[in-house]
Protein backbone atom coordinates (compact mmCIF):
# COMPACT_ATOMS: atom_id res chain seq x y z
CA UNK A 1 0.00 0.00 0.00
CA UNK A 2 1.50 3.48 -1.18
CA UNK A 3 0.93 5.69 1.60
CA UNK A 4 3.40 7.53 2.31
CA UNK A 5 3.93 11.43 2.81
CA UNK A 6 8.08 12.22 3.02
CA UNK A 7 9.83 8.44 1.89
CA UNK A 8 10.30 9.81 -1.91
CA UNK A 9 11.47 12.85 -0.40
CA UNK A 10 14.07 10.84 1.66
CA UNK A 11 15.16 9.08 -0.96
CA UNK A 12 15.72 11.64 -3.13
CA UNK A 13 17.80 12.95 -0.66
CA UNK A 14 19.37 9.73 -0.47
CA UNK A 15 20.55 9.73 -3.94
CA UNK A 16 22.20 13.08 -3.84
CA UNK A 17 24.06 12.36 -0.92
CA UNK A 18 25.16 8.86 -2.92
CA UNK A 19 25.80 11.05 -5.66
CA UNK A 20 28.52 12.63 -3.85
CA UNK A 21 26.80 16.15 -2.68
CA UNK A 22 27.97 17.12 0.97
CA UNK A 23 26.63 20.50 0.68
CA UNK A 24 23.32 20.03 3.11
CA UNK A 25 21.97 23.42 1.42
CA UNK A 26 22.16 21.14 -2.23
CA UNK A 27 20.57 17.86 -0.51
CA UNK A 28 16.77 18.01 -1.54
CA UNK A 29 13.60 16.53 -2.35
CA UNK A 30 10.52 17.06 -3.57
CA UNK A 31 9.23 18.61 -0.24
CA UNK A 32 12.62 21.07 0.20
CA UNK A 33 16.54 20.85 1.54
CA UNK A 34 17.23 18.17 3.98
CA UNK A 35 16.74 19.59 7.44
CA UNK A 36 17.82 16.89 9.84
CA UNK A 37 21.38 15.66 11.01
CA UNK A 38 23.49 13.27 9.69
CA UNK A 39 22.37 10.22 11.51
CA UNK A 40 18.56 10.75 9.73
CA UNK A 41 21.04 10.39 5.73
CA UNK A 42 22.37 7.43 7.07
CA UNK A 43 19.47 5.29 8.22
CA UNK A 44 17.62 6.14 5.06
CA UNK A 45 20.72 5.08 3.29
CA UNK A 46 19.90 1.51 4.77
CA UNK A 47 16.73 1.85 3.99
CA UNK A 48 17.41 2.43 0.35
CA UNK A 49 19.40 -0.68 -0.06
CA UNK A 50 17.29 -2.71 1.84
CA UNK A 51 13.77 -1.60 -0.55
CA UNK A 52 15.51 -1.98 -3.88
CA UNK A 53 17.01 1.59 -4.24
CA UNK A 54 13.57 2.70 -1.99
CA UNK A 55 11.26 1.45 -4.84
CA UNK A 56 9.64 -1.50 -2.58
CA UNK A 57 7.69 0.55 -0.21
CA UNK A 58 5.73 -2.93 0.87
CA UNK A 59 8.74 -4.00 2.52
CA UNK A 60 10.04 -0.24 3.82
CA UNK A 61 6.41 -1.04 5.47
CA UNK A 62 7.22 -4.04 6.74
CA UNK A 63 10.26 -3.15 8.50
CA UNK A 64 8.55 0.05 10.31
CA UNK A 65 6.32 -2.44 11.33
CA UNK A 66 8.97 -4.21 12.77
CA UNK A 67 10.16 -0.92 14.50
CA UNK A 68 6.95 -0.21 16.14
CA UNK A 69 6.72 -3.88 17.70
CA UNK A 70 10.30 -3.28 18.87
CA UNK A 71 9.22 -0.25 20.33
CA UNK A 72 6.38 -1.40 21.85
CA UNK A 73 8.53 -4.54 23.71
CA UNK A 74 10.73 -1.98 25.10
CA UNK A 75 7.88 0.31 26.27
CA UNK A 76 6.02 -2.85 27.61
CA UNK A 77 9.56 -3.35 29.89
CA UNK A 78 9.65 -0.30 31.06
CA UNK A 79 6.07 0.23 32.37
CA UNK A 80 6.40 -3.34 33.75
CA UNK A 81 9.23 -2.40 35.71
CA UNK A 82 8.59 1.32 36.64
CA UNK A 83 5.28 2.52 35.86
CA UNK A 84 2.59 2.67 38.74
CA UNK A 85 -0.34 2.44 35.29
CA UNK A 86 -2.58 -0.63 35.36
CA UNK A 87 -1.61 -3.43 32.75
CA UNK A 88 -4.94 -2.98 30.47
CA UNK A 89 -3.62 0.67 29.89
CA UNK A 90 -0.53 -1.56 28.24
CA UNK A 91 -3.33 -2.83 26.04
CA UNK A 92 -5.08 0.24 25.08
CA UNK A 93 -1.37 1.70 24.29
CA UNK A 94 -0.97 -1.16 21.62
CA UNK A 95 -4.62 -1.44 20.10
CA UNK A 96 -6.36 1.86 20.31
CA UNK A 97 -4.29 4.74 18.16
CA UNK A 98 -4.66 4.68 14.64
CA UNK A 99 -3.04 7.66 14.38
CA UNK A 100 0.23 5.76 16.06
CA UNK A 101 -0.17 2.84 13.51
CA UNK A 102 -0.36 5.03 10.37
CA UNK A 103 2.77 7.24 11.38
CA UNK A 104 4.98 4.18 11.73
CA UNK A 105 3.72 1.49 9.42
CA UNK A 106 1.94 3.68 6.68
CA UNK A 107 3.85 7.09 6.75
CA UNK A 108 7.69 6.12 7.35
CA UNK A 109 8.35 8.92 9.25
CA UNK A 110 12.18 9.39 10.79
CA UNK A 111 10.58 10.05 14.10
CA UNK A 112 9.80 6.08 14.72
CA UNK A 113 13.24 5.76 14.26
CA UNK A 114 14.45 8.44 16.87
CA UNK A 115 12.21 7.06 19.20
CA UNK A 116 13.35 3.98 19.14
CA UNK A 117 16.85 5.14 19.43
CA UNK A 118 15.44 7.33 22.88
CA UNK A 119 13.41 4.04 24.48
CA UNK A 120 16.73 2.03 24.14
CA UNK A 121 19.01 4.78 25.72
CA UNK A 122 16.15 4.98 28.68
CA UNK A 123 16.48 1.21 29.17
CA UNK A 124 20.39 1.59 29.38
CA UNK A 125 19.45 4.56 32.20
CA UNK A 126 17.47 2.86 34.26
CA UNK A 127 18.76 -0.85 33.86
CA UNK A 128 22.05 -0.88 35.96
CA UNK A 129 22.60 3.07 35.51
CA UNK A 130 24.32 2.46 32.01
CA UNK A 131 25.41 6.22 31.45
CA UNK A 132 27.99 5.78 28.86
CA UNK A 133 26.06 3.53 26.74
CA UNK A 134 22.47 5.36 27.37
CA UNK A 135 24.37 8.74 26.21
CA UNK A 136 25.74 7.01 23.37
CA UNK A 137 22.19 6.06 22.31
CA UNK A 138 20.75 8.94 23.04
CA UNK A 139 22.75 11.06 20.52
CA UNK A 140 22.48 8.74 17.94
CA UNK A 141 18.82 9.44 18.80
CA UNK A 142 19.61 12.96 18.20
CA UNK A 143 21.38 12.62 15.05
CA UNK A 144 18.16 11.68 13.37
CA UNK A 145 15.63 14.03 14.64
CA UNK A 146 16.10 16.98 16.64
CA UNK A 147 12.92 16.25 18.76
CA UNK A 148 15.14 14.45 21.02
CA UNK A 149 16.79 17.52 22.76
CA UNK A 150 13.59 18.50 24.40
CA UNK A 151 14.93 15.88 26.59
CA UNK A 152 18.02 17.16 27.03
CA UNK A 153 17.38 19.11 30.16
CA UNK A 154 15.99 16.29 32.17
CA UNK A 155 19.13 14.17 31.02
CA UNK A 156 21.54 16.83 31.77
CA UNK A 157 20.11 17.27 35.72
CA UNK A 158 20.21 13.41 35.73
CA UNK A 159 23.59 13.38 35.02
CA UNK A 160 24.42 15.85 37.54
CA UNK A 161 22.38 14.15 40.63
CA UNK A 162 23.82 10.39 39.72
CA UNK A 163 27.76 11.59 38.17
CA UNK A 164 30.32 13.02 39.38
CA UNK A 165 32.11 16.46 37.86
CA UNK A 166 34.34 14.45 35.57
CA UNK A 167 31.70 11.65 34.79
CA UNK A 168 29.30 14.42 33.72
CA UNK A 169 31.61 16.10 31.53
CA UNK A 170 32.54 12.72 30.07
CA UNK A 171 28.80 11.53 28.86
CA UNK A 172 28.73 15.20 27.41
CA UNK A 173 31.86 14.91 25.74
CA UNK A 174 30.36 11.61 24.00
CA UNK A 175 26.82 13.24 23.50
CA UNK A 176 29.18 15.89 21.38
CA UNK A 177 31.66 13.32 19.65
CA UNK A 178 28.82 11.14 18.15
CA UNK A 179 27.50 13.86 16.67
CA UNK A 180 30.49 14.78 15.43
CA UNK A 181 31.39 11.66 14.04
CA UNK A 182 28.34 11.06 11.78
CA UNK A 183 28.91 14.73 10.25
CA UNK A 184 32.30 14.74 9.38
CA UNK A 185 31.73 14.16 5.84
CA UNK A 186 29.54 17.24 5.80
CA UNK A 187 31.48 19.33 8.31
CA UNK A 188 34.67 19.34 6.45
CA UNK A 189 33.98 20.54 3.48
CA UNK A 190 30.22 22.69 3.90
CA UNK A 191 30.42 23.23 7.72
CA UNK A 192 28.03 25.85 8.08
CA UNK A 193 25.84 24.78 5.28
CA UNK A 194 25.55 21.57 7.77
CA UNK A 195 24.46 23.40 11.13
CA UNK A 196 22.56 25.89 9.46
CA UNK A 197 20.36 23.22 7.61
CA UNK A 198 20.80 20.39 10.16
CA UNK A 199 20.44 22.05 13.29
CA UNK A 200 17.81 25.16 12.66
CA UNK A 201 16.21 26.18 15.53
CA UNK A 202 14.61 29.01 13.65
CA UNK A 203 12.44 27.01 10.95
CA UNK A 204 9.14 28.35 10.31
CA UNK A 205 6.41 25.63 10.13
CA UNK A 206 3.21 25.88 7.93
CA UNK A 207 0.23 27.02 9.71
CA UNK A 208 -2.10 24.78 7.32
CA UNK A 209 -0.03 21.49 9.00
CA UNK A 210 -0.61 22.54 12.73
CA UNK A 211 -2.24 20.21 15.05
CA UNK A 212 -2.08 22.83 18.41
CA UNK A 213 -2.35 26.36 16.81
CA UNK A 214 -4.96 25.96 14.38
CA UNK A 215 -7.50 28.77 16.64
CA UNK A 216 -4.45 31.28 15.45
CA UNK A 217 -4.04 33.35 13.05
CA UNK A 218 -0.99 32.49 10.36
CA UNK A 219 0.18 36.13 11.02
CA UNK A 220 0.37 35.66 15.06
CA UNK A 221 1.30 31.42 14.41
CA UNK A 222 4.60 32.88 12.33
CA UNK A 223 5.64 35.81 14.30
CA UNK A 224 9.02 35.91 16.28
CA UNK A 225 7.65 37.64 19.07
CA UNK A 226 4.92 34.50 19.87
CA UNK A 227 7.74 31.96 19.67
CA UNK A 228 9.87 34.09 21.61
CA UNK A 229 6.53 33.92 24.52
CA UNK A 230 6.60 30.35 24.24
CA UNK A 231 10.35 30.06 24.87
CA UNK A 232 10.02 31.90 27.93
CA UNK A 233 7.21 29.78 29.24
CA UNK A 234 8.97 26.94 28.23
CA UNK A 235 12.32 28.03 29.99
CA UNK A 236 9.90 28.78 33.08
CA UNK A 237 7.90 25.61 33.43
CA UNK A 238 11.36 24.22 33.24
CA UNK A 239 12.42 25.98 36.10
CA UNK A 240 9.56 25.88 38.30
CA UNK A 241 9.72 21.54 38.06
CA UNK A 242 13.21 21.23 38.55
CA UNK A 243 14.88 24.27 40.35
CA UNK A 244 14.17 22.21 43.94
CA UNK A 245 16.06 19.71 42.82
CA UNK A 246 19.01 21.92 41.38
CA UNK A 247 19.02 24.14 44.82
CA UNK A 248 19.71 20.83 46.49
CA UNK A 249 22.73 19.57 44.02
CA UNK A 250 24.13 22.82 44.32
CA UNK A 251 23.90 22.99 47.95
CA UNK A 252 25.11 19.33 48.70
CA UNK A 253 28.48 20.31 46.52
CA UNK A 254 29.14 23.49 48.42
CA UNK A 255 28.79 21.54 51.89
CA UNK A 256 31.19 18.39 50.16
CA UNK A 257 33.75 20.77 49.31
CA UNK A 258 33.63 22.99 52.82
CA UNK A 259 33.91 19.88 54.14
CA UNK A 260 36.79 18.34 52.51
CA UNK A 261 38.83 21.62 52.82
CA UNK A 262 38.23 21.89 56.49
CA UNK A 263 38.91 17.92 57.14
CA UNK A 264 42.16 17.89 55.06
CA UNK A 265 43.27 20.82 57.10
CA UNK A 266 42.30 19.02 60.61
CA UNK A 267 43.60 15.34 59.46
CA UNK A 268 47.42 14.40 59.44
CA UNK A 269 48.48 11.98 57.35
CA UNK A 270 47.64 8.82 58.88
CA UNK A 271 43.97 9.99 59.17
CA UNK A 272 43.79 10.75 55.73
CA UNK A 273 44.76 7.54 54.93
CA UNK A 274 42.02 5.72 56.86
CA UNK A 275 39.41 8.14 55.54
CA UNK A 276 40.87 7.33 52.02
CA UNK A 277 40.08 2.97 52.77
CA UNK A 278 37.24 4.10 54.46
CA UNK A 279 35.98 5.84 51.29
CA UNK A 280 37.07 2.86 49.40
CA UNK A 281 35.22 0.39 50.99
CA UNK A 282 32.35 2.70 50.87
CA UNK A 283 32.45 2.63 46.89
CA UNK A 284 32.34 -1.07 46.89
CA UNK A 285 29.34 -1.38 49.01
CA UNK A 286 27.69 1.07 46.92
CA UNK A 287 28.67 -0.74 43.23
CA UNK A 288 27.49 -4.03 45.09
CA UNK A 289 24.09 -2.12 46.54
CA UNK A 290 24.15 -0.47 42.54
CA UNK A 291 24.57 -4.14 40.85
CA UNK A 292 21.69 -5.97 43.36
CA UNK A 293 19.41 -3.43 44.37
CA UNK A 294 16.28 -4.55 46.12
CA UNK A 295 13.12 -4.15 44.24
CA UNK A 296 11.74 -1.34 45.78
CA UNK A 297 14.88 0.87 45.59
CA UNK A 298 15.00 0.01 41.92
CA UNK A 299 11.59 0.73 41.16
CA UNK A 300 12.13 4.46 42.64
CA UNK A 301 15.18 5.09 40.73
CA UNK A 302 13.52 3.89 37.50
CA UNK A 303 10.82 5.65 38.10
CA UNK A 304 13.05 8.82 39.24
CA UNK A 305 15.02 8.91 36.13
CA UNK A 306 11.62 7.79 33.83
CA UNK A 307 9.75 10.55 35.30
CA UNK A 308 12.96 13.34 35.00
CA UNK A 309 12.94 12.69 31.34
CA UNK A 310 9.24 12.67 30.06
CA UNK A 311 8.27 15.47 32.06
CA UNK A 312 11.68 17.32 30.41
CA UNK A 313 9.71 16.23 27.11
CA UNK A 314 6.36 17.05 27.82
CA UNK A 315 6.78 20.49 28.65
CA UNK A 316 8.37 20.73 25.25
CA UNK A 317 5.81 19.65 23.50
CA UNK A 318 2.83 21.70 25.37
CA UNK A 319 5.52 24.78 24.51
CA UNK A 320 5.75 23.74 21.14
CA UNK A 321 5.93 26.21 18.43
CA UNK A 322 3.51 23.95 16.36
CA UNK A 323 2.65 20.17 16.50
CA UNK A 324 2.20 17.80 13.38
CA UNK A 325 0.69 14.59 13.25
CA UNK A 326 3.45 12.25 13.19
CA UNK A 327 4.74 14.50 16.22
CA UNK A 328 2.51 12.60 18.34
CA UNK A 329 4.83 9.64 18.92
CA UNK A 330 6.91 11.55 20.89
CA UNK A 331 4.73 11.73 23.84
CA UNK A 332 2.32 9.32 23.07
CA UNK A 333 3.99 6.32 25.23
CA UNK A 334 4.88 8.13 28.23
CA UNK A 335 1.27 9.80 28.82
CA UNK A 336 -0.08 6.88 30.72
CA UNK A 337 3.17 6.69 32.72
CA UNK A 338 2.99 10.35 33.51
CA UNK A 339 -0.68 10.52 33.99
CA UNK A 340 -0.99 7.14 36.34
CA UNK A 341 2.45 8.47 38.48
CA UNK A 342 0.74 11.72 39.39
CA UNK A 343 -2.20 9.79 40.33
CA UNK A 344 -3.57 9.16 43.72
CA UNK A 345 -4.36 5.61 43.81
CA UNK A 346 -7.16 3.81 40.97
CA UNK A 347 -9.94 6.73 42.05
CA UNK A 348 -8.14 8.94 39.32
CA UNK A 349 -7.95 6.47 36.54
CA UNK A 350 -11.14 6.88 35.26
CA UNK A 351 -9.61 10.58 34.53
CA UNK A 352 -7.18 9.45 33.20
CA UNK A 353 -8.85 7.31 30.84
CA UNK A 354 -10.72 10.78 29.69
CA UNK A 355 -7.55 12.49 29.12
CA UNK A 356 -5.78 9.71 26.91
CA UNK A 357 -8.90 9.73 25.15
CA UNK A 358 -9.78 13.15 24.48
CA UNK A 359 -5.90 13.31 23.39
CA UNK A 360 -5.83 10.43 20.71
CA UNK A 361 -9.60 12.07 19.64
CA UNK A 362 -7.57 15.07 19.09
CA UNK A 363 -4.80 13.50 16.93
CA UNK A 364 -7.19 11.74 15.08
CA UNK A 365 -9.33 14.43 13.67
CA UNK A 366 -7.81 15.76 10.49
CA UNK A 367 -7.44 18.66 9.52
CA UNK A 368 -7.35 19.96 12.70
CA UNK A 369 -10.41 22.25 13.89
CA UNK A 370 -10.15 25.79 16.21
CA UNK A 371 -11.92 23.24 19.01
CA UNK A 372 -9.70 20.16 18.66
CA UNK A 373 -6.17 22.64 19.05
CA UNK A 374 -8.30 24.21 22.26
CA UNK A 375 -9.23 20.49 23.33
CA UNK A 376 -5.40 19.88 22.79
CA UNK A 377 -4.61 23.07 24.95
CA UNK A 378 -6.74 22.28 28.13
CA UNK A 379 -5.76 18.92 28.17
CA UNK A 380 -2.03 19.14 28.41
CA UNK A 381 -2.33 22.82 30.75
CA UNK A 382 -4.36 20.38 33.48
CA UNK A 383 -1.47 17.52 33.22
CA UNK A 384 1.29 19.87 33.43
CA UNK A 385 -0.85 21.42 36.50
CA UNK A 386 -0.46 17.41 37.81
CA UNK A 387 3.13 17.72 37.03
CA UNK A 388 3.87 20.88 38.81
CA UNK A 389 1.67 19.85 41.78
CA UNK A 390 3.39 15.95 41.74
CA UNK A 391 7.11 17.44 41.78
CA UNK A 392 6.42 19.49 44.78
CA UNK A 393 5.57 16.92 46.68
CA UNK A 394 8.03 13.94 45.05
CA UNK A 395 9.01 11.69 47.57
CA UNK A 396 11.31 10.63 44.90
CA UNK A 397 13.65 13.55 45.11
CA UNK A 398 13.69 13.21 48.96
CA UNK A 399 15.15 9.73 48.86
CA UNK A 400 17.73 10.54 46.22
CA UNK A 401 18.78 13.15 47.94
CA UNK A 402 19.12 11.50 51.31
CA UNK A 403 20.65 8.64 50.23
CA UNK A 404 21.97 8.46 47.04
CA UNK A 405 23.68 11.92 46.68
CA UNK A 406 25.03 11.91 50.35
CA UNK A 407 27.04 8.66 49.02
CA UNK A 408 27.81 10.21 45.91
CA UNK A 409 29.42 13.76 47.76
CA UNK A 410 31.02 11.56 50.56
CA UNK A 411 32.95 8.61 47.58
CA UNK A 412 35.20 10.75 45.23
CA UNK A 413 34.09 8.80 41.93
CA UNK A 414 31.01 7.15 41.09
CA UNK A 415 30.47 3.79 38.99
CA UNK A 416 30.43 3.59 35.79
CA UNK A 417 28.55 0.15 34.89
CA UNK A 418 29.80 -0.06 30.89
CA UNK A 419 32.76 -0.83 31.76
CA UNK A 420 32.34 -2.60 35.55
CA UNK A 421 35.28 -0.02 37.29
CA UNK A 422 34.61 1.76 40.09
CA UNK A 423 35.64 5.55 38.71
Amino acid sequence: MDTEIDWSTYMQQVECFLNGTRDYSQITGATGPIVYPAGHIYVYTLLYWLTDYGHNIYRAQYIFASLYLITLFIVFRLYRQYSMAPPYVLLFMCLTSYRVHSIYVLRLFNDTVAILLLYLSLLSFTSGHKWIRGSILYSLAVSIKMNILLFAPGLFLLYNEYLNTWNVIKNLMICALVQIILAVPFIVTYPISYIKNSFNLGRIFLHKWTVNYRFMSEQIFIHKGFHSILLILHITILFIIFHQRWMNLIKKKIFSFNKNNFDNNEMNEQQQQQQQQQQQKQRQNFHHHDQHPDNGTKQKFGQHILMTMFISNFIGIVFARSLHYQFYIWYYHSLPFLLWTTSNGSSHSMTNICMLGLIELVWNIYPSTIWSSIILHLVHLTILYRLIRWSNIDIVVEMITTKTMTTTTITTGTINNDDNKIK
